[in-house]
C-alpha cells in the first residue's frame, strides 16, 4: 500500500514571501499601505520613529503604520491573516467585487501582508474591528532567527514552518481607542476601530530619497491623469511623519505635469478604448474621432503587429485575443530641438516628462512597476536599439495610461512579487502587442504628419532664393557708386548661384541614386532566389559526380538544362535591370510605356501568381509613349507595383486586382489596385520624403523619388480625387506625360 506524505514547506518560505519576493523596502511599505485601502481607511499615517540624521536607523528605531480601516476580527486573524495564500480576499471578490466604499479589492493572492518581514524582525500588530469591544495583538519575534531561518539562537535547527509561532492576546482597548490624531494641518477623531502595525529591529536601510520615492509612489498609487483624482485622493490620505513632525513633500509635479499635458502635446490620443469583440481602436486625436479595426491596413503591416499576428493577422482567424477590452490615453510630445514655439520643451520640462511613462492601471490603482522612469515594459527602447531608433516613439517623449479591470481582464495578472504582469497563455503578449501597435502607427501616422507640416511651414526653397536675390539687389543699392563694395558683392552674387547649382545636381544625383537603389532592391529578389536554385542544382551534381561510378548522360543533360534555364532568367533580369543605371546610352527619347509595363511584369510574375494578383493592362487610343529615359520609367513603375503588391498582401481577399489603364489621347496612364486604398488623412503626404504606411519595411521614399523624376521631365503624378478618375476601388495614381511639346 502506498504510503501518503504531508508537504512541509521549510521556515525559510517565510523569508521567499517576504524577504526575496518583495523586491525592497519601498514595494513592502507600499503593500502594506495597499492592504489599509482594500480595509476603507480613510487614512494611513506612517511614522519614522526614533532615526538619526538623513534617516539613518539607530537601535530604537521603528516604523508605525497606523490606518482607519476596518481591522480584524479573532477569526479574520486565526483563518486568514497568519496564513499564507489565504484565499480570503479572492472569496470576497467572488462574492462582491467592491468594498463597502466601492473601492475595488486590489490583494487576493494572501502573501502581501508578509511584506513586513522585509522591514524588520519584530512585528507588534493592534487592531480592532468595527463594533468589537476588544482589541487584539499578534507578536511576530524573529530576533531569534537568523535571515534564513536556519539557526535558532545561533545554533543550526532544522525549522519547519509549524515551529514558528507567533503570539496572540486580546484586551481591552488601548491602543485603538477613539483618540484626537494630528494628520497635518488638522486634528481628527480616531475611529474605535482599525490596525496600529509596529516594526522595530529594522532590517536594510532607509534615505531621505527612498522615503521620498515612497511618498511619490504613493501619491500616484490612483491615476495622475484624471482631474477627479485629487478629489478621490482626499477619501484615502497618506501621511508621512519623521517622529512628530509631518514630511511635507513638493506636489507642484501634477500641475507642471498636467500643464505640459494641456499646452505642449503634439499628440493627444484621449478616450482610447479597444474594443476586444469588435477588435476595433477608437479614440480622438486631439480632439478629432478616429477609429478603425484590426483587419484595416493601418494596422496589419506594422512590424509589432505582423510579427505576433501574422501577415494581415492571419493568426486572429484562429484563436481569439485573450487579453480583454482596455482604455488608454497617450500625450506625445516633440522633444527635438527645431520644435516651434508652440511645443518647445525646457530642461526641467523634459526632466519632468522623463520621470512619467505609460502607467497600467487596475480598476484605477496602479500596477508597479509600470510607468516608472527606468521600466520598459512596452520594449520600447528594446526596439528602438535592436530596429531603428526612428521606428518608434521614445519613452523620453509619450506620458500615458492604460486601464484595465479585474472584471474584464481576468488573464492579465499581476505577478506574485508586484513586477507586472504574469507572461500566461497568450494575453499579457497580446495586451503588450496591441499597445505597441498602435503606438508605432502614432509615429509613421499622425506624428509623421506633424513632422511634415512643420517642415511645409518653413520657408521654401524658391522663397528663400527670391529673398537672397532680393538682399542682394538692396545691397547693390546701398553700396552705390563704391567700386570696391559692387565688386564684393557681385563676387558674393556669383559665387551664391554657383554653389547653389552645385548643391541641386548634387540633390538630384543623390535621389537618382536613391531610386536606383531602391528599385534594384525590388527587381532583385526574383534573382536571389532563381539563383538560390542554381546553386542548389550545381552542388546537387557536383556531390553525385564526386561518388558516380559511371554516369548517366540523360540524367546529366536535364541538369545541366536546368541550370542554363536559371542563368537565362538571371541573365534576363540582370538586362532589365540595367536601364536603371545611369550612362551616355539613357539620353531622353521617345519610349512606349507599355513597353517597360511588360519588362515589369516580368519582374513581378513570380509574386504576382504567389500572391493571386491578377493583372490587367489596357489601351486606349493612341499608344501611350514619354519622353524620357528607361531609368525613370522603370523606377516609376517599379514603384507603383511595389506599393500595390505589398498592400494587397495585407488585405483577406480572394479576387484581387491590379489594372493600369494607359491612354495616348489623353497622354496619360492609371495604375490602380482594388486594396483598401490610402486613407483620406494620408493622402496629403504620400509623396512626401520620409513617409510610409509600411513601417520600418518602407522608407518613405519611392513615390517622393519617382514624382521628382517626373517633374524633372515636366511630367506628373498624383493621387485620383473624383470618382470619375478611378478604375478599381483602392489606391488610383494618376501620371501625366503631356508638356507643352506634346
Amino acid at each position: 500500500m502506498a504510503e501518503k506524505l504531508r508537504i512541509r514547506p521549510y521556515a525559510r518560505l517565510l523569508t521567499m514571501l517576504g524577504e526575496q519576493l518583495i523586491k525592497n523596502e519601498r514595494i513592502a511599505l507600499i503593500e502594506l499601505i495597499k492592504n489599509a485601502y482594500d480595509a476603507d481607511a480613510d487614512w494611513v499615517k506612517v511614522s519614522f520613529c526614533g532615526f538619526g540624521d538623513g534617516y539613518k536607523i539607530l537601535p530604537g528605531s521603528k516604523i508605525v503604520i497606523e490606518d482607519s480601516g476596518h481591522g480584524m476580527s479573532v477569526d479574520i486573524i486565526k483563518k486568514h491573516w497568519l496564513n499564507p495564500a489565504t484565499p480570503e480576499k479572492k472569496k470576497r471578490k467572488n462574492i462582491k467585487e467592491t468594498t463597502e466604499k466601492g473601492r475595488v479589492i486590489q490583494g487576493e493572492k494572501g502573501i502581501g501582508r508578509f511584506a513586513i518581514l522585509k522591514l524588520g524582525k519584530k512585528i507588534d500588530v493592534f487592531t480592532r474591528a468595527k463594533s468589537e469591544d476588544i482589541e487584539h495583538h499578534i507578536g511576530y519575534d524573529f530576533t531569534p532567527y537568523d535571515d534564513e531561518f536556519l539557526t535558532h539562537n545561533g545554533e543550526e535547527k532544522e525549522l519547519f514552518i509549524e515551529d514558528i509561532s507567533v503570539s496572540y492576546s486580546n484586551r481591552s482597548p488601548e491602543t485603538i481607542v477613539t483618540q484626537v490624531i494630528p494628520l497635518g494641518i488638522e486634528s481628527i477623531s480616531r475611529p474605535p476601530y482599525g490596525t496600529r502595525i509596529e516594526i522595530t529591529y529594522l532590517k536594510g536601510s532607509w534615505t531621505e530619497l527612498k522615503v521620498r520615492d515612497v511618498y511619490r509612489d504613493i501619491s500616484r498609487l490612483q491615476s495622475i491623469f484624471v482631474e477627479q483624482t485629487r478629489k478621490t485622493q482626499s477619501d484615502f490620505r497618506v501621511l508621512f511623519y519623521k517622529d512628530a513632525e509631518k514630511q511635507n513633500y513638493d506636489e507642484s509635479y501634477y500641475e507642471k505635469l498636467h500643464f505640459l499635458l494641456n499646452e505642449r502635446t503634439v499628440l493627444k490620443v484621449e478616450n482610447g478604448i479597444f474594443d476586444d469583440q469588435a477588435v476595433r481602436f477608437s479614440f480622438d486625436l486631439n480632439g478629432e474621432p478616429v477609429s478603425f479595426d484590426l483587419s484595416e491596413t493601418e494596422l496589419v503591416g506594422l512590424k509589432p503587429f505582423k510579427e505576433r499576428f501574422g501577415n494581415a493577422g492571419i493568426l486572429l482567424k484562429q484563436r481569439p485575443l485573450e487579453c480583454g477590452p482596455f482604455k488608454f490615453g497617450f500625450y506625445i510630445f516633440d522633444i527635438s530641438p527645431k520644435a516651434t514655439a508652440q511645443f518647445k520643451l525646457d530642461a526641467d520640462d523634459k526632466k519632468l516628462l522623463k520621470d512619467h511613462r505609460i502607467y497600467l492601471y487596475r480598476d484605477g490603482i496602479r500596477v508597479y512597476p509600470y510607468g516608472e522612469p527606468d521600466d520598459d515594459w512596452l520594449r520600447v527602447d528594446m526596439m528602438r536599439g535592436t530596429v531603428s531608433a526612428g521606428a518608434f516613439l521614445s519613452n523620453d517623449q509619450v506620458v500615458g495610461y492604460v486601464n484595465i479591470t479585474q472584471k474584464d481582464n481576468p488573464r492579465l495578472k499581476d505577478k506574485t512579487n508586484r513586477e507586472g504582469l504574469i507572461d500566461e497563455g497568450e494575453a499579457t503578449q497580446d495586451f503588450i502587442t496591441l499597445i505597441q501597435t498602435l503606438l508605432y502607427y502614432l509615429r509613421h501616422k499622425p506624428f509623421r504628419q506633424y513632422q511634415i507640416n512643420q517642415e511645409n511651414k518653413k520657408v521654401q526653397d524658391n522663397y528663400k532664393t527670391e529673398l537672397i536675390q532680393q538682399d542682394l539687389k538692396a545691397l547693390k543699392e546701398a553700396v552705390g557708386d563704391n567700386k570696391k563694395a559692387q565688386e564684393l558683392t557681385a563676387r558674393i552674387e556669383s559665387e551664391y548661384k554657383a554653389e547653389r547649382q552645385y548643391l541641386t545636381q548634387r540633390a538630384e544625383t543623390t535621389e537618382e541614386l536613391a531610386g536606383v537603389g531602391l528599385s534594384v532592391e525590388t527587381a532583385s529578389h526574383d534573382i536571389m532566389a532563381m539563383m538560390g536554385k542554381v546553386f542548389a542544382n550545381l552542388d546537387g551534381l557536383i556531390s553525385d559526380l564526386m561518388v558516380a561510378s559511371e554516369i548517366h548522360k540523360d540524367y546529366l543533360l536535364n541538369q545541366l538544362k536546368s541550370v542554363r534555364g536559371g542563368l537565362g532568367f538571371i541573365e534576363a533580369q540582370l538586362k532589365d535591370i540595367q536601364l536603371l543605371f545611369k550612362s551616355s546610352k539613357q539620353r531622353r527619347k521617345i519610349i512606349k510605356v507599355i513597353s517597360i509595363i511588360e519588362k515589369v511584369e516580368r519582374l513581378y510574375k513570380n509574386i504576382l501568381a504567389k500572391e493571386n494578383i491578377a493583372l490587367k493592362v489596357t489601351t486606349s487610343g493612341s499608344p501611350l509613349v514619354a519622353k524620357t529615359t528607361d531609368a525613370v520609367l522603370l523606377q516609376l513603375l517599379l514603384n507603383l507595383f511595389d506599393n500595390a503588391v505589398y498592400w494587397l498582401m495585407q488585405v483577406d481577399k480572394r479576387d484581387k486586382k491590379i489594372e493600369i489603364l494607359l491612354d495616348g489621347n489623353k497622354c496619360q496612364m492609371t495604375f490602380a489596385d482594388n486594396g483598401q486604398g490610402i486613407d483620406q488623412s494620408d493622402a496629403p503626404y504620400i509623396f512626401e520624403p520620409f513617409y510610409s504606411g509600411k513601417g520600418e519595411e518602407g522608407r518613405g521614399l519611392g513615390l517622393y523619388i519617382a514624382r521628382q523624376l517626373l517633374e524633372r521631365a515636366e511630367y506628373s503624378i498624383q493621387l485620383a480625387e473624383l470618382k470619375s478618375e478611378k478604375i478599381l476601388p483602392g489606391a488610383n495614381f494618376i501620371v501625366n506625360f503631356f508638356t507643352e511639346e506634346n
